[in-house]
């Protein structure tokens, strides 16, 4: 290791990863080595859009290696990090090299929660990755194909999707999959019976979006009743099978799609790094966002618990961002032996689009509240934010956002993606 040279690792190339490492690219004498097992970054708000053909899975896919093209020395890696040493300051990979480093920063991210409910690692379609976007588009497919060549499929549930979690991503997802189901794929599958499919989002909570306002929860439990979705909340998913889910007040729903988007955990690398984890597996970390007992060890994004005050920051892009951002300027204050700065975080409010002309907001310390076309704007204006700081193109973002918002059957095209090749087909004749 050359002694006159800062070497930084950064684990994952999510928003807060990709913001430390653009923030550091260029600077003299910084190395960085950013290790992301995909190679790309994933704009992680928009995968329900990409589940349900709102946009392609290329609009919201970026090569990490392009995005730091001549951008300073970046050098990004396909690799899977298997384990962390914060004492040697060492990272091993999955083929057994092990990396040393003058600062470590974890980003790895987030994996879905299912508090161990029976089945539904197993059965349910999370909605956390590129991929995982793929399996849910693919699985819709595939359900609208079996029951366009058999109708009475409709009967074993073929066209009851049923959404596990009533925050952001539940409701987001249940107002995007009913568009999708009643003002789309009539078009695509005319011999499909009209208002055959339903969309079903169970949550045990007893109103929607509850780090919301109460306001904000009633309307969008109308805004997704006047799309057709039905609710069942106050209510637990008690067991998830292949072709059924159980709820806790002993109903049985007949299901071959569940998608859970009932909560997120830190990734794995969270416990293989041997540091203290709190909530959600997160690592909590010092108002600098560093790790305590290791002033060179980071932790950022979905991986951390960083304190507000009394609390905890939210795992949102726009928190990633700004912590990954803070981060690279700490590192750059400690090599000139200047102390780390606490963390200070810009709010710009928490927001869900429920669908078309559809959105709720709250922007800003003091939460105020907006409903309908404005809330949609303040959502479209953070997504763009979040696109452009991670060096994305805006063009295609904002074509999007016309034809979604004035063009609602624009979606047949990016539809017929090769996306059903990805799953395995049902068999109707044997239970699971």
């Amino acid at each position: 290791m050359d002694a006159t040279t800062t070497n930084v690792a950064i684990v994952g190339g999510g928003f807060a990863g990709v913001a430390c490492a653009k923030r550091l690219a260029g600077e003299p004498g910084i190395n960085v080595e950013l290790f992301d097992r995909a190679g790309y970054h994933q704009f992680q708000p928009l995968l329900y859009q990409v589940a349900t053909a709102e946009l392609t899975f290329e609009d919201v896919r970026f090569d990490l290696a392009r995005l730091f093209h001549g951008k300073g020395a970046v050098r990004v890696r396909k690799a899977e990090v298997a384990g962390v040493d914060p004492d040697a300051m060492t990272i091993s990979l999955d083929g057994g090299e092990t990396v040393s480093a003058d600062y470590i920063v974890l980003a790895a991210g987030a994996r879905p929660n299912f508090f161990h409910t029976p089945g539904a690692a197993e059965h349910a379609f999370p909605l956390y990755s590129v991929e995982d976007a793929r399996h849910v588009r693919g699985r819709i497919v595939q359900l609208f194909d079996d029951v366009s060549a058999k109708p009475e499929l409709i009967e074993d549930g073929a066209l009851t999707f049923v959404i596990v979690g009533g925050g952001p991503t539940g409701v987001e997802t249940a107002g995007a999959l009913s568009e999708l189901v009643h003002d789309v794929m009539p078009h695509v599958y005319p011999d499909v019976p009209p208002g055959a499919a339903q969309v079903i989002l169970v949550d045990l909570g007893h109103s929607l979006l509850s780090a919301f306002s109460d306001e904000a929860g009633s309307y969008a439990a109308r805004q997704l009743q006047r799309r057709g979705v039905k609710l069942r909340l106050g209510v637990p998913v008690k067991q998830v099978d292949a072709d059924q889910v159980e709820l806790g007040d002993g109903t049985v729903l007949k299901t071959r799609l569940v998608v859970w988007g009932g909560g997120e955990q830190a990734a794995e690398i969270a416990g293989a790094a041997g540091l203290a984890q709190g909530r959600g597996g997160r690592i909590d970390v010092e108002p600098d966002l560093t790790v305590s007992g290791h002033p060179k060890v980071f932790a950022l994004g979905d991986l951390a618990n960083i304190p507000y005050g009394d609390e905890v920051l939210p795992q949102l892009g726009s928190v990633a961002q700004q912590a990954g951002h803070w981060a690279g300027e700490n590192i750059l204050r400690l090599t000139k032996g200047e102390p780390a700065r606490p963390f200070h975080y810009r709010d710009k409010g928490i927001m869900a689009m429920i669908g078309r002309k559809a959105a709720v907001a709250e922007m800003g310390a003091h939460r105020h509240e907006i409903q309908g076309r404005v809330a949609f704007a303040a959502w479209l204006g953070v997504h763009a934010e979040l696109l452009g700081n991670i060096g994305a193109e805006l063009k295609a973002f904002f074509a999007w956002a016309e034809d979604f918002y004035v063009r609602p059957h624009h979606r047949t095209a990016s539809l017929l993606e090769p996306s059903r090749i990805d799953m395995p087909r049902i068999d109707w004749n044997q239970k699971g």
